[in-house]
Order: C-alpha cells, then structure tokens, then sequence
C-alpha cells in the first residue's frame, strides 16, 4: 500500500510540468472591442467629427419611420441616435432619440 502512494507521488510529480508546459508559452488572452468614447448628446448645427461619420452606419430612413431626406442629406445612425447630416458639410440638420 505505501509503495502503491509512492508510486502514485512520484507519478504526479514527474507529470506536473508535462500539463502545464503547453500554457507556458500561449499568449495571454486580451478582450478589446475597440469601442471608442460614446458621444454625450447631439446638438442641431453642429458638425458630426470625422470619427464619428466613419462608424455611422448609413440606415433605411423607411424602415424606422423616419422623413425622407433632402437632396445632400442622408440618415445615419450613431449610438442609438438617427441623426440627418449633410453630406458634404457633415453638419446636423436634425436628431431623434431612439429609445
């Protein structure tokens, strides 16, 4: 019986290393969305920043119930927020909440 825990001992000591050498070299796992700083509020007038136009996602202004948009105009949506901004200016004719 003791040389049968001996053994057993002796077993798990040699197979330590063997179990933990594959994570030894891994890289550790890092979680990053790459979300960047929200935007406090929209304000009529103002110019949407560079930043901002480029994760707008232009949306179907039908779909969310939402007036057609003028020539140079089109609907984006930004954080929850539809905002009607001019193409060209990039300044911001109107903004509705979505809840």
């Amino acid at each position: 019986m003791n040389r049968f825990f001996s053994i057993l001992l002796a077993a798990s000591v040699l197979a330590t290393p063997i179990a933990f050498s594959s994570e030894a070299g891994a890289a550790p796992y890092y979680r990053d969305n790459h979300h960047g700083p929200r935007h406090e509020s929209w304000v009529r007038g103002h110019r949407i920043s560079d930043m901002d136009r480029r994760r707008a996602a232009s949306i179907d202004y039908r779909r969310y119930r939402l007036q057609a948009p003028p020539r140079g105009y089109r609907w984006v949506r930004v954080d929850n927020s539809f905002l009607l901004i001019g193409l060209t200016s990039g300044l911001i004719s109107n903004v509705v909440i979505a809840r």
